[in-house]
């Protein structure tokens, strides 16, 4: 699955597969014809509430023969009882997944900055960290990231959070104040391009845009070449913010919901964790 996401694309994160297989045990599929495995699909049930298709795709060869409408009923038979069900759509895939009662939410953007690990002071916002502490990797206190995190997100997360944040691939950065809370935190991972291997930011959420811009400059720094990070289009903040840091953006999909949209704000997100699986 992540040497078939690869060449369309997807540019799938070390381990990400493994993360959500552990996430939900029965919503990643292989489709077979006979010996061969000739495509794929995600249908994570993160809870009773919402759930996630991605990673939906057929090698090209085997296209056109109705294999992919085996596989998408396959998934959404997985979630068919939830409230909500979410993906991402390319522009060209809109039309057909309306047909099947999504609706369009807003644009997610993938940006793009190519560098040497290194950022202008610019890029270095003057925040007074007196009352805010820096913690990496194992020193990260988990319950105040937990919590963090579950009001932002659409749903609680704790068993793919505490996977995603305890890998070893990449780093994972949080601010925490004196008093234990968290105010923001995020993680870069390897990823793997069409043609060789680049980084992936996400999950990055903050308080602030000047937080947000801290995470940032301490998550790049000493990662060169390629960086990627996808955007959810309800933060107002993050287009000029990365812009600002040098990125550009290189494509659009749309998120689309079946069921009742989360009502959960996207101000504080400004990274999504895995754009192919939810």
């Amino acid at each position: 699955m992540t040497q078939w996401s690869r060449k369309e694309g997807f540019t799938p994160g070390a381990g990400d597969v493994d993360i959500y297989r552990h996430t939900d045990r029965q919503g990643l599929w292989v489709g077979w014809l006979g010996s061969i495995p000739i495509g794929c699909i995600a249908g994570v049930r993160y809870n009773a509430e919402y759930g996630f298709i991605g990673l939906f795709l057929v090698v090209e060869e085997h296209r056109g023969k109705g294999y992919g409408l085996q596989l998408w009923k396959h998934a959404l038979h997985h979630l068919a009882n939830l409230p909500c069900i979410g993906l991402e759509a390319a522009p060209d895939r809109v039309d057909d997944y309306s047909r099947w009662g999504f609706c369009s939410s807003s644009f997610t953007t993938r940006w793009q900055r190519i560098g040497d690990g290194s950022l202008s002071s610019q890029g270095h916002p003057d925040i007074d960290l007196s009352q805010l502490s820096v913690f990496e990797g194992a020193q990260i206190p988990s319950k105040a990231v937990h919590i963090y995190d579950a009001k932002r997100e659409p749903s609680p997360r704790p068993h793919f959070l505490s996977d995603w944040l305890k890998h070893p691939a990449g780093k994972v950065i949080a601010l925490v104040d004196k008093e234990g809370f968290c105010h923001g935190f995020g993680r870069i991972r390897p990823c793997f391009l069409e043609q060789g291997e680049g980084w992936r930011i996400g999950p990055l959420l903050a308080d602030t845009p000047s937080l947000a811009e801290l995470l940032l400059y301490r998550l790049i720094k000493e990662h060169s070449g390629i960086v990627l990070l996808d955007t959810p289009g309800l933060n107002m903040h993050v287009n000029s913010l990365l812009k600002k840091l040098g990125f550009k953006p290189v494509s659009k999909t749309l998120r689309m919901y079946r069921g009742d949209q989360p009502p959960t704000s996207m101000s504080e997100v400004y990274a999504l964790a895995c754009l192919e699986l939810g």
